[in-house]
């Protein structure tokens, strides 16, 4: 595989730091231009990003003294790199625009931002599920006028540790998912110490979140017709979504009815075999076990699992039958890697392979 030059748009914030560890040593991608806003432009990356650095391993060498642009120069940005990661903070419309003045130039972008999961022509994928959504590329380039130039985006972070665990049962069509999750507050940005009326206390609502959880799994289980990808009709999603004083990682209670009711062995075995595009392609970031399962009445636990497999696995556990559902069971991802950097990076790898940035 060839090296391609990439820049991280938003360097400065939560996400944009976990893309600087990830892809610090990366073999397929090597980070050239680190762009933030006006005001981080013209500083080197560790005085633009300050007190802020929320990771617990170090700023990589390589990148403190990296001069960081300004993300609004989209030519000179576009014009040193191959691709670009997007995880900027401005508002949807901002997002919007910013990212398809990138695709415009002949610059792909992988974002990490939710501006553009309901632009019909955008792919939305998790790369073991909906590998095949990158076909919607032609069209979307088609529309943009560009022979490089696309937008693809990951799905919002909290679906990445249940939409998974679903993912094997297609087969036995389900039919309805009720699901609650449990929220770390890196999902917000934010740590203990730059949000302390978290600790000791839980948050029963998370602005948006219960509305994405419910209709983005549709999505990734579209299909694509007419240039357009259309949402699946089942299964009907119903969702809660409650914020908790954990640093890292989102847990699920999920709840599951379906048309043909598989043994619990089958789904066992199901979890167990299941890859993806990511593992038959041993792409770097893959992890080789992408559903593990875990036998202990008390697990998956948030500390002890998020890190399986460099954050990149998704850990389920307590399946068993219910009284109103057919099955019940918990999952857990890690919600900046798996949810957000990871699985964006993960994403990009796949891009790579099947060669839209060539």
């Amino acid at each position: 595989m060839k090296k391609y030059n990439v820049a991280i748009i938003g360097a400065t914030g939560m996400v944009g730091q976990r893309f600087c560890l990830l892809l610090a040593e990366h073999p397929w991608f090597e980070v050239k231009v680190l762009a933030a806003s006006g005001r981080s432009a013209g500083k080197s990356y560790e005085e633009a990003v300050g007190d802020r650095w929320a990771m617990t391993d170090p700023i990589p060498e390589k990148f403190k003294n990296m001069q960081v642009v300004d993300a609004a120069n989209v030519e000179e940005v576009a014009s040193q790199v191959d691709f670009a990661f997007c995880a900027v903070s401005l508002n949807k419309e901002e997002t919007k625009a910013l990212e398809e003045k990138y695709a415009k130039a002949e610059c792909p972008i992988v974002s990490n931002n939710s501006a553009h999961r309901w632009t019909p022509d955008v792919p939305m994928i998790v790369p073991e599920i909906n590998d095949d959504h990158t076909d919607i590329i032609a069209s979307q380039r088609k529309r943009l006028g560009t022979k490089r130039g696309f937008i693809a985006v990951k799905s919002n972070c909290s679906l990445q540790s249940y939409v998974p665990a679903i993912a094997p049962l297609m087969e036995f069509k389900p039919k309805k998912v009720l699901v609650c999750t449990y929220q770390a507050i890196s999902g917000a940005g934010k740590t203990f110490d730059r949000w302390p009326e978290m600790v000791d206390n839980v948050i029963p609502y998370i602005g948006g979140e219960e509305e994405k959880s419910e209709k983005e799994p549709l999505k990734i289980w579209g299909k694509i017709e007419n240039g357009e990808i259309v949402s699946a009709s089942e299964p009907a999603f119903t969702a809660q979504c409650i914020r908790v004083p954990v640093t890292d990682g989102h847990m699920a209670a999920v709840f599951v009815e379906f048309e043909n009711k598989p043994s619990k062995e089958e789904i066992l075995k199901l979890w167990k075999e299941y890859k993806g595009y990511p593992q038959e392609r041993n792409l770097p970031l893959a992890p080789k076990q992408f559903l593990h399962y875990f036998e202990e009445n008390d697990r998956p636990q948030t500390k002890s699992e998020r890190e399986l497999e460099r954050g990149m696995a998704v850990s389920i556990g307590r399946l068993r039958e219910d009284t109103q559902y057919d099955y019940k069971f918990v999952c857990l991802a890690h919600n900046t890697l798996r949810g957000a950097a990871g699985g964006a990076v993960l994403m990009a790898e796949l891009l790579a392979d099947k060669g839209f940035f060539d």
